[in-house]
Protein backbone atom coordinates (compact mmCIF):
# COMPACT_ATOMS: atom_id res chain seq x y z
CA UNK A 1 0.00 0.00 0.00
CA UNK A 2 3.02 2.00 0.65
CA UNK A 3 4.17 2.80 -3.20
CA UNK A 4 0.19 2.85 -4.36
CA UNK A 5 0.12 5.75 -1.94
CA UNK A 6 3.46 7.38 -2.96
CA UNK A 7 2.27 7.06 -6.55
CA UNK A 8 -1.21 8.66 -5.92
CA UNK A 9 0.75 11.64 -3.68
CA UNK A 10 3.13 12.24 -6.44
CA UNK A 11 0.03 12.20 -9.04
CA UNK A 12 -1.45 14.86 -7.00
CA UNK A 13 1.32 16.90 -6.68
CA UNK A 14 2.64 16.94 -10.05
CA UNK A 15 -1.52 17.69 -10.97
CA UNK A 16 -1.27 21.00 -9.82
CA UNK A 17 -5.25 20.40 -9.70
CA UNK A 18 -5.13 20.46 -6.02
CA UNK A 19 -4.24 24.14 -6.07
CA UNK A 20 -8.00 25.31 -6.57
CA UNK A 21 -9.52 23.59 -3.52
CA UNK A 22 -6.94 24.59 -1.30
CA UNK A 23 -6.76 28.03 -2.38
CA UNK A 24 -10.71 28.10 -1.39
CA UNK A 25 -10.08 26.79 1.83
CA UNK A 26 -7.40 29.31 2.47
CA UNK A 27 -9.71 32.11 1.69
CA UNK A 28 -12.32 30.54 3.69
CA UNK A 29 -10.11 30.58 6.67
CA UNK A 30 -8.96 33.89 5.94
CA UNK A 31 -12.68 35.24 5.22
CA UNK A 32 -14.45 33.76 7.79
CA UNK A 33 -11.71 33.02 10.91
CA UNK A 34 -11.35 36.62 12.31
CA UNK A 35 -8.70 37.50 14.58
CA UNK A 36 -10.02 37.38 17.83
CA UNK A 37 -13.02 35.79 17.31
CA UNK A 38 -14.67 33.20 19.35
CA UNK A 39 -12.63 30.32 19.47
CA UNK A 40 -15.20 27.38 19.26
CA UNK A 41 -17.02 29.25 16.26
CA UNK A 42 -13.82 29.85 14.57
CA UNK A 43 -13.11 25.91 14.65
CA UNK A 44 -17.11 25.72 13.51
CA UNK A 45 -16.05 28.05 10.13
CA UNK A 46 -12.62 25.54 9.94
CA UNK A 47 -14.51 22.40 10.00
CA UNK A 48 -17.34 23.45 7.45
CA UNK A 49 -15.13 23.99 4.61
CA UNK A 50 -13.06 20.72 5.19
CA UNK A 51 -16.25 18.71 3.89
CA UNK A 52 -16.15 19.79 0.61
CA UNK A 53 -12.38 19.97 0.59
CA UNK A 54 -12.42 16.59 1.35
CA UNK A 55 -15.01 15.06 -1.57
CA UNK A 56 -12.87 17.96 -3.86
CA UNK A 57 -9.81 16.19 -3.66
CA UNK A 58 -11.22 12.74 -3.53
CA UNK A 59 -12.61 13.74 -7.40
CA UNK A 60 -9.19 14.52 -8.27
CA UNK A 61 -7.14 11.30 -6.95
CA UNK A 62 -9.49 9.13 -8.13
CA UNK A 63 -9.76 10.52 -11.50
CA UNK A 64 -6.46 11.72 -11.77
CA UNK A 65 -5.24 8.95 -14.10
CA UNK A 66 -5.95 8.07 -17.55
CA UNK A 67 -7.95 4.92 -18.36
CA UNK A 68 -4.47 2.72 -19.60
CA UNK A 69 -2.67 4.18 -17.05
CA UNK A 70 -5.74 3.25 -14.34
CA UNK A 71 -5.66 -0.33 -16.29
CA UNK A 72 -2.05 -0.85 -15.17
CA UNK A 73 -2.49 0.46 -11.77
CA UNK A 74 -4.87 -2.12 -11.10
CA UNK A 75 -3.50 -4.98 -13.29
CA UNK A 76 0.15 -4.89 -10.78
CA UNK A 77 -1.78 -3.88 -7.40
CA UNK A 78 -5.60 -4.87 -8.00
CA UNK A 79 -8.33 -2.69 -8.74
CA UNK A 80 -9.49 -2.53 -5.18
CA UNK A 81 -6.63 -1.95 -3.77
CA UNK A 82 -5.53 0.78 -6.34
CA UNK A 83 -8.68 2.40 -5.91
CA UNK A 84 -8.60 2.13 -2.09
CA UNK A 85 -5.28 4.06 -2.34
CA UNK A 86 -6.68 6.86 -4.85
CA UNK A 87 -9.38 7.30 -1.86
CA UNK A 88 -7.04 6.97 0.98
CA UNK A 89 -4.53 9.80 -1.06
CA UNK A 90 -7.75 12.31 -1.20
CA UNK A 91 -8.76 11.52 2.39
CA UNK A 92 -5.41 11.81 3.99
CA UNK A 93 -4.26 14.98 2.10
CA UNK A 94 -8.17 16.83 3.53
CA UNK A 95 -6.86 15.67 6.98
CA UNK A 96 -3.90 17.04 6.78
CA UNK A 97 -5.41 19.90 5.77
CA UNK A 98 -7.31 19.77 8.81
CA UNK A 99 -4.78 20.27 11.08
CA UNK A 100 -3.33 23.38 9.42
CA UNK A 101 -6.79 24.36 9.71
CA UNK A 102 -7.27 23.84 13.59
CA UNK A 103 -3.73 25.53 14.21
CA UNK A 104 -4.39 28.35 12.53
CA UNK A 105 -7.55 29.16 14.62
CA UNK A 106 -5.40 28.35 17.86
CA UNK A 107 -3.21 30.95 16.74
CA UNK A 108 -5.83 33.83 16.15
CA UNK A 109 -8.87 33.45 17.83
CA UNK A 110 -9.99 34.60 21.05
CA UNK A 111 -10.20 31.28 24.12
CA UNK A 112 -13.22 32.57 25.03
CA UNK A 113 -17.10 31.83 24.29
CA UNK A 114 -19.24 34.11 22.47
CA UNK A 115 -19.86 36.55 24.98
CA UNK A 116 -15.98 37.15 24.75
CA UNK A 117 -16.01 36.96 29.03
CA UNK A 118 -16.34 32.96 29.52
CA UNK A 119 -12.96 31.50 28.74
CA UNK A 120 -12.32 28.04 26.93
CA UNK A 121 -9.97 25.47 27.71
CA UNK A 122 -8.07 25.91 24.34
CA UNK A 123 -6.67 22.51 24.53
CA UNK A 124 -10.18 21.13 25.15
CA UNK A 125 -11.91 23.37 22.11
CA UNK A 126 -8.71 22.44 19.85
CA UNK A 127 -9.64 18.65 20.20
CA UNK A 128 -13.15 19.12 19.24
CA UNK A 129 -12.44 21.62 16.18
CA UNK A 130 -9.80 18.89 15.33
CA UNK A 131 -12.34 16.21 15.81
CA UNK A 132 -15.09 18.13 14.41
CA UNK A 133 -12.86 18.89 11.06
CA UNK A 134 -12.25 14.78 10.63
CA UNK A 135 -15.94 13.75 10.68
CA UNK A 136 -16.49 16.69 7.72
CA UNK A 137 -13.26 15.09 6.15
CA UNK A 138 -14.66 11.47 6.42
CA UNK A 139 -18.27 12.35 5.11
CA UNK A 140 -16.50 14.30 2.24
CA UNK A 141 -14.46 11.24 1.75
CA UNK A 142 -17.62 9.09 1.36
CA UNK A 143 -19.36 11.92 -1.04
CA UNK A 144 -15.63 11.69 -3.35
CA UNK A 145 -15.87 7.92 -3.35
CA UNK A 146 -19.55 7.72 -4.41
CA UNK A 147 -20.17 10.93 -6.75
CA UNK A 148 -17.13 9.88 -8.89
CA UNK A 149 -15.95 6.99 -10.98
CA UNK A 150 -16.78 4.42 -10.61
CA UNK A 151 -19.87 4.82 -9.09
CA UNK A 152 -20.95 7.25 -11.77
CA UNK A 153 -19.04 7.47 -14.93
CA UNK A 154 -20.32 11.30 -16.70
CA UNK A 155 -18.10 13.61 -15.05
CA UNK A 156 -21.83 16.13 -15.58
CA UNK A 157 -23.32 14.25 -12.88
CA UNK A 158 -20.70 13.51 -10.13
CA UNK A 159 -19.86 17.31 -10.01
CA UNK A 160 -23.70 17.96 -10.01
CA UNK A 161 -24.11 15.40 -7.60
CA UNK A 162 -20.95 15.25 -5.28
CA UNK A 163 -22.06 19.53 -4.62
CA UNK A 164 -25.66 18.63 -3.50
CA UNK A 165 -24.28 15.85 -1.34
CA UNK A 166 -21.65 18.03 0.30
CA UNK A 167 -24.68 20.37 0.68
CA UNK A 168 -27.19 17.66 2.18
CA UNK A 169 -24.71 16.83 4.13
CA UNK A 170 -23.56 20.20 5.72
CA UNK A 171 -27.11 21.85 6.31
CA UNK A 172 -29.06 18.16 6.67
CA UNK A 173 -30.45 18.01 10.67
CA UNK A 174 -29.46 14.33 10.94
CA UNK A 175 -25.58 14.68 9.32
CA UNK A 176 -22.90 13.73 11.29
CA UNK A 177 -21.33 16.81 9.84
CA UNK A 178 -24.30 19.34 10.96
CA UNK A 179 -23.78 17.68 14.63
CA UNK A 180 -20.37 18.00 15.20
CA UNK A 181 -19.94 21.72 13.60
CA UNK A 182 -23.72 22.42 15.67
CA UNK A 183 -21.90 20.83 18.72
CA UNK A 184 -19.55 23.94 18.15
CA UNK A 185 -21.53 26.61 17.67
CA UNK A 186 -23.49 25.87 20.62
CA UNK A 187 -20.61 25.53 22.76
CA UNK A 188 -19.31 28.63 22.03
CA UNK A 189 -22.41 30.08 23.06
CA UNK A 190 -22.52 28.44 26.27
CA UNK A 191 -18.97 27.98 26.82
CA UNK A 192 -18.79 24.58 27.04
CA UNK A 193 -16.50 22.18 25.29
CA UNK A 194 -18.20 18.51 23.97
CA UNK A 195 -16.12 16.11 21.47
CA UNK A 196 -18.26 15.04 18.95
CA UNK A 197 -17.17 10.90 19.36
CA UNK A 198 -20.87 9.82 18.38
CA UNK A 199 -20.72 11.87 14.83
CA UNK A 200 -16.62 10.22 14.41
CA UNK A 201 -18.08 7.12 14.51
CA UNK A 202 -21.09 7.59 12.48
CA UNK A 203 -18.36 9.86 9.33
CA UNK A 204 -16.35 6.62 9.52
CA UNK A 205 -18.98 4.06 9.04
CA UNK A 206 -20.37 6.30 6.02
CA UNK A 207 -16.80 6.84 4.99
CA UNK A 208 -15.97 3.11 5.44
CA UNK A 209 -19.06 1.75 3.24
CA UNK A 210 -18.85 4.41 0.76
CA UNK A 211 -15.09 3.62 -0.25
CA UNK A 212 -15.62 -0.47 0.23
CA UNK A 213 -18.59 0.19 -2.33
CA UNK A 214 -16.59 2.04 -5.09
CA UNK A 215 -13.49 0.02 -4.41
CA UNK A 216 -15.64 -3.04 -4.96
CA UNK A 217 -17.40 -1.44 -8.37
CA UNK A 218 -13.93 -0.85 -9.41
CA UNK A 219 -13.01 -4.13 -9.99
CA UNK A 220 -16.28 -4.50 -12.46
CA UNK A 221 -15.92 -1.29 -14.46
CA UNK A 222 -12.02 -0.86 -15.58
Amino acid sequence: MIPLLRYRFALLLRSHRWLPPVLLYAALLAVGVQSGGPILDSYGVAAFGLLPLAAWLCRICVTGEPPAARSCTAAAAGPGKAHFAAVLTGSLSAAGLALVGTAYVSLVADPHASDHRTAVPVLAAACAGLLAGLVCVLLGTAVGALCNWPVLRSTGWSIVSGLLAALLLLIGSASPANAAVSGLVTGSAHGTVTLPWLPLLAGLLIAGAATALACRLSSRRI
